[in-house]
Order: structure tokens, then C-alpha cells, then sequence
């Protein structure tokens, strides 16, 4: 059963639902790659084999009375552990909460559970989704890192363990570590997926995203998480892609003489094969990096005030540095930043009338070597900070076999066009040897 690991997503979907797999069959595939690969690349912080072989049984019950549960129905959906779980260890990478075990599910995992999915365990994240690095290792080349927060889970989907996963973006950990990892990451619009019950680090940062093998994939969770009303599927808009080669914008992003040359090597290749039109960030941009700190770095002070009071000794040395940051900047720094950010979708509007989509860099180049850090999220916290939606697509390849992604950017709500320009590039990009998977 282990080449099931092997399929698309849709198909995998397609054959749970009509019966020719079962949920446990596809569960026990994902076990024993665990079994073979889980040792080094420590991808998972909580995991009951038992718990899951139970709940595929109850999937296949309910299936032979009823048919399918859902859209996702027997499909393995790894959750990052700081997205409550009821009744499984929620401990959010931080000393202070171990031990931690809700008693309600967030509200992710309830649409997971009503739509099917299989819940399979819990992902390793860093100490409370911010920089400290955390124990997992790349599968790619385990002597490099896999970025963060979101590590366990884009690990868990490139390590073919699991197929989907759910990860959170604050700054750039959703981008960078499907970038790293060489998987298909999706953060959507910013508040476009329900973030209850899950660590609040920013209020006004904090989105919700998704891993997947493939664009597919990703479609199909996205539908399942993404609310939106009277709005057709993504999926459905992943299944007739531009016939029009779509219009591309490339962004000179901030710092782009930090680059790794060889992304910028590859990353030009690109854009002069797409015939992408180069434009500057608007001006609303110029401050975009250092507010964005500003605004993380003060909620992350009000928000984490829990920890602080308890024992802050008990904290990485980052996340008390930036929570100190946090408590010293000036009220008048805050309230500015937050202004600035306001401006930043508007400021994309004559962008986005002349392109179909931007496109960048994921992140300065492929995975850094070494554990001692989680690599840089310039080029993804602009994004995050504006709340538009952003997909990175596994497209580029550096000379030690890394990967390294390529962003696909739309404006606010735009995720149906979105997914439907980013299936035309992931067609392309085959077709013209970009290295997709």
C-alpha cells in the first residue's frame, strides 16, 4: 500500500471516497513511512498510533453505512501544535505549556472533522510560532533546516508522511518552509481562515495556511478551511486553468542584494522565460519590514504576558528579546505602524489592474545549513503584513539539490483567481523544466 503515498491528492481523495482505499490502509502507509523516516527528520511532537488506526476504523465504518463523510473523508491531515486539539497535548514548542491538553478543538479542527479528514497528530512548531529553532530536520537534506514556525508540517508533507497539514504564518511560516522543504504552501488572505482556538501571537498578523504535496491538495484543504460565501471552490478553479498565459508582475522585494545568487540566478531565468514585467513595491511600502516588527513584537508582548508573569526564564532568549521589545516601544510607533499597514492592499490595487498575479522569491535562497536558524522572512513578511494571499509553488532547484519556491501573489480575496494562475505556472514551469514536482 505504500506506493498509495506516491498519488496526487485528488486521487487519493477520489479513491478513499469511492471505496477502492480505506482509511486505514492509507493510515497504515503513513505509519510505516513514519516508522522509516520520523528518526531523522523529527517531524512530529505528538502522535498515538493507536488513536489513529482507531479513528481511520470508525471512518470506514461509517463509510460502509453511509458513503463518504466529506471532501476530505480518510484523508491524513497533520495539525501544528498550536492549534488546539481536544483531549491531545496542545504545547504550542514552549516549556510552560507542557502538559497542555484543551478540551475543545479549534475551529479548523472541527471543520476537519465534519469534512472527514483523518486527524493524524500533532507537528512540531517552534517555541510559541516564533524564531528559536526547533528539532526538526529538512527531508530534503536533514543538514539543513526546514525554516519555521511551521517546521513539523511542511517536513511531515515533504517527507511524503502525510499529504496535508495546517501551519500558521505571522511573519513568513507558512512561504518559507514550504519554500525549504520543497512543498506547496498556501496562506490565504489575512482572517480568510477561522483562527479560533488557535495561539494568538498577533492579533493583527496571525494567519492560518496550509501545506499540501501538490497544488491540488491544497486546493482541496483550502476549500474545506476558507470561508467565503456564494463563492465557487478553489478547487474548481484549480481544475480549468488559464487557457491565456496569465500576466505576471515581478517585485523588486526589499534587501534583494541579500539574495542567494544562485536564486537570483534562477528566479531571473524564471521571470524572463514568463516575459514578467518588472515593478517597484509602492511607496506605502518603504517601512513595511520594521512596522511589521513593530506590530508583532508589541501584541506578542500583550498576548504572551501569560509567560512573562509565570517564569520568563523559561523562554528562548529570542522570544524574551522580543517581547521586551515589545514593552518598550512608544504607544505612538504602534498606532503608526498599524496605519501603515492599512494602506498596504489599497496601495496593490494598480498592480493587481495590470497583473494577474506577482511573483517572487520565497525566501533569500534554498535552506541554510545548520540548526541555528529558521533562515529569513523578508520576503514574506511584507505579504503577511498587507494580508493579501500569497501561494508558493516548488519551482526552482539550487545546485545542491535544495529547493527553493516561488511566491505567487493576488490581492485580498483574490484566492480563486489566485489558485487558478498559480495551476497555469505549475503547468508551465513542467513543461519548460523548472524543476516542479
Amino acid at each position: 500500500m505504500t506506493g498509495i503515498l506516491e498519488l496526487n491528492t485528488a486521487t487519493l481523495r477520489d479513491r478513499l471516497a469511492d471505496g477502492s482505499f480505506t482509511a486505514v490502509g492509507v493510515a497504515q502507509a503513513c505509519l510505516a513511512r513514519i516508522d522509516a523516516r520520523e528518526p531523522e527528520v523529527q517531524a512530529w511532537v505528538w502522535l498515538d498510533r493507536a488513536a489513529v488506526l482507531r479513528d481511520a476504523e470508525a471512518l470506514d465504518a461509517q463509510h460502509s453505512a453511509h458513503g463518504p463523510v466529506g471532501p476530505l473523508h480518510g484523508l491524513p491531515v497533520g495539525i501544528k501544535d498550536v492549534i488546539d486539539t481536544a483531549g491531545i497535548p496542545t504545547e504550542n514548542g514552549c516549556k510552560l505549556d507542557v502538559g497542555r491538553i484543551p478540551t475543545a478543538d479549534a475551529t479548523v479542527v472541527t471543520k476537519l472533522k465534519a469534512a472527514g479528514a483523518l486527524i493524524f497528530g500533532k507537528t512540531v512548531t517552534t517555541e510559541l510560532a516564533f524564531m528559536n529553532p526547533s528539532k526538526t530536520r529538512n527531508p530534503v537534506n536533514p543538514a539543513h533546516t526546514p525554516g519555521g514556525s511551521s517546521a513539523g508540517s511542511a517536513a511531515a508533507v515533504a517527507a511524503g508522511m502525510i499529504p496535508l497539514a495546517l501551519g500558521t504564518q505571522t511573519g513568513g511560516s507558512v512561504a518559507r518552509p514550504a519554500s525549504f522543504c520543497g512543498v506547496v504552501g498556501v496562506k490565504p488572505s489575512f482572517g480568510a481562515i477561522p483562527s479560533e482556538g488557535v495561539l494568538l501571537q498577533s492579533h493583527s498578523l496571525d494567519t492560518v495556511g496550509v501545506f499540501a504535496r501538490d497544488l491540488e491538495g491544497a486546493g482541496i484543504l483550502s476549500d474545506v478551511l476558507i470561508e467565503r460565501a456564494n463563492t465557487p471552490a478553489l478547487f474548481d478553479h484549480l481544475q480549468t486553468p488559464s487557457e491565456a498565459p496569465p500576466r505576471f508582475g515581478v517585485i523588486q522585494e526589499p534587501a534583494w542584494e541579500k539574495a542567494d545568487s544562485e536564486m537570483v540566478a534562477a528566479f531571473s531565468a524564471l521571470a524572463e522565460a514568463l516575459g514578467a514585467k518588472a515593478s517597484p513595491l509602492p511607496p506605502a511600502f518603504e517601512t513595511v519590514t520594521e512596522n511589521r516588527a513593530k506590530i508583532n513584537f508589541v501584541e506578542m508582548a500583550h498576548h504572551f504576558r501569560r509567560y512573562t508573569e509565570r517564569d520568563p526564564s523559561q523562554l528562548s532568549e529570542a522570544a524574551q528579546t522580543a517581547i521586551r521589545d515589545g514593552e518598550a516601544l512608544p504607544a505612538t510607533e504602534y498606532l503608526a505602524a498599524l496605519e501603515q499597514q492599512r494602506t498596504l492592499a489599497p496601495a496593490l490595487a494598480p498592480l493587481f489592474a495590470n497583473h494577474d498575479a506577482l511573483i517572487g522569491p520565497s525566501a533569500l535562497g534554498p535552506a541554510p545549513e545548520g540548526f541555528s536558524t529558521t533562515g529569513d522572512s523578508i520576503y514574506n513578511g511584507l505579504w503577511t503584513m498587507a494580508g493579501v494571499p500569497t501561494i508558493t509553488l516548488p519551482l526552482l532547484t539550487a545546485q545542491n539539490g535544495m529547493p527553493m519556491g516561488v511566491q505567487v501573489i493576488g490581492p485580498v480575496g483574490g484566492e480563486n483567481k489566485l489558485i487558478q494562475t498559480a495551476a497555469w505556472l505549475w503547468n508551465w514551469a513542467k513543461a519548460h523544466g523548472f524543476g516542479a514536482t
